[in-house]
């Protein structure tokens, strides 16, 4: 599985940082619009995305795979 994206609260904005990652690599202005960036990477990179509170505790976890089945 690829490196799980974690919204972070940072100094009065939200930060996207990947797991295992010494720095975040995005901030901006909302949580809102650091949601649906982690989830954007998540996505295509199958992974997970952890929302975190102003104590680091996880409020959300998502996990996004692809479907595995086949239509016929």
């Amino acid at each position: 599985m690829a490196q799980s994206q974690h919204v972070i609260p940072m100094d009065g904005k939200w930060a996207i940082q990947g797991e295992g990652e010494p720095e975040p690599f995005c901030f901006v202005q909302t949580q809102e619009e650091a949601v649906k960036i982690a989830e954007d990477i998540a996505m295509r990179e199958e992974s997970e995305m952890l929302i975190h509170d102003e104590d680091g505790q996880v409020l959300e976890r998502n996990r996004y795979e692809k479907d595995t089945f086949e239509e016929e």
